[in-house]
């Protein structure tokens, strides 16, 4: 057994937590598999050093392929570097985080592996010697268990599906640099612009507030923010959420969007505020470890997965619940 092998990718000068997810997802498959945890990332010089913090979860061995051209994410550059990198010591299992940087990425590393992608997956195990990936289809209604007959395996973790687990290591840094394709030159990254909003994004807070149709209007996201205001003296980080209806009609960014197509989360506590449940929102926010609904419809399917669900006119219980909040934080 030649190793699991996780493309790790950075946000700024960090690790992004996906990749984190995604190596400590890659220990139970190592260990069932009978070998190690090992990591590649492409940048730019010095990505490697920052990279060998994921020794932090576990990784042996980080494979950094450095080169000034890569210090921006090129699709092409990055999928034929690890293509060969892979090819050339033979791992078994590859596993990719399903980022928007994984959703390009994956695709065009399985084209060159010529291997099947099994995509978007929510758990790992090991059967038969083969990995096993599940995956949630039919917007969440069901879950596929999945293997792939190419080798290696490749697939892709939907980011916050899987718990960030600590295995302290002291991982190798082995720092190469790839020969450039002649396609490196087809395009070119010019700059990255942060987008406006809000400074802490949805997919990474661990407390979100989300508004929904019941909200009837843009004009009163305030109610949400003086709640998210109250929360942040919980000492969390907080940001606002909005369903796929909101962000249609333009009341909210979509960088906001909580469900089947917009962002995943996994946050400690999640307020469904005036949001029904359509099974598609259900999809991106069901595995929040606290979920609390407010509705005027007592037969709303957000009940269904809320821990505490309050039958009432959000316009009512939202700023008696900021309230009460500051009342306790003192903030």
């Amino acid at each position: 057994m030649n190793g699991v092998l996780v493309v790790a990718e950075l946000k700024g000068q960090e690790v992004r937590g996906a990749s984190r997810e995604a190596v400590s997802a890659a220990r139970g498959v190592a260990a069932s598999l009978g070998g190690p945890v090992h990591v590649a990332i492409c940048g730019g010089p010095g990505v490697g050093a920052i990279a060998a913090g994921l020794g932090e979860q576990g990784a042996s061995v980080v494979r950094a392929l450095e080169s000034p051209e890569l210090g921006s994410y090129h699709g092409s550059a990055y999928a034929a570097s690890l293509a060969d990198m892979i090819r050339d010591h033979g791992y078994e299992v590859v596993i990719l985080s399903a980022t928007a940087q994984g959703r390009d990425l994956a695709p065009r590393l399985a084209a060159r592996l010529q291997v099947p992608l099994m995509t978007d997956g929510t758990g790992l195990d090991v059967s038969g010697g083969d990995l096993v990936v599940t995956r949630p289809v039919y917007a969440g209604k069901a879950l596929a268990r999945v293997r792939s007959e190419g080798s290696p395996a490749l697939v892709s973790l939907r980011p916050n599906a899987f718990p960030i687990s600590d295995a302290q290591a002291d991982p190798s840094v082995e720092v190469t640099s790839p020969e450039a394709h002649a396609e490196w030159a087809r395009y070119r990254t010019g700059a990255f612009e942060a987008s406006a909003g809000a400074a802490v994004d949805v997919s990474e807070a661990s407390i979100i507030v989300s508004g929904g149709r019941g909200m009837k209007g843009p004009e009163h996201w305030g109610v949400l923010e003086d709640l998210r205001d109250a929360l942040a003296g919980s000492g969390g980080s907080v940001a606002l959420g909005a369903s796929r209806a909101v962000v249609d009609a333009g009341w909210r960014p979509h960088g906001e969007q909580v469900g089947q197509t917009g962002k995943t989360v996994a946050p400690k506590l999640y307020f469904a505020l005036g949001i029904s449940g359509a099974i598609q929102h259900l999809a991106g926010m069901k595995t929040a470890q606290v979920i609390v609904a407010v509705n005027k419809d007592a037969d709303a399917p957000i009940f269904g997965v809320a821990d505490y669900g309050i039958v009432g006119d959000v316009f009512e219980v939202v700023p008696a619940l900021a309230s009460e909040i500051r009342a306790l934080t003192g903030a």
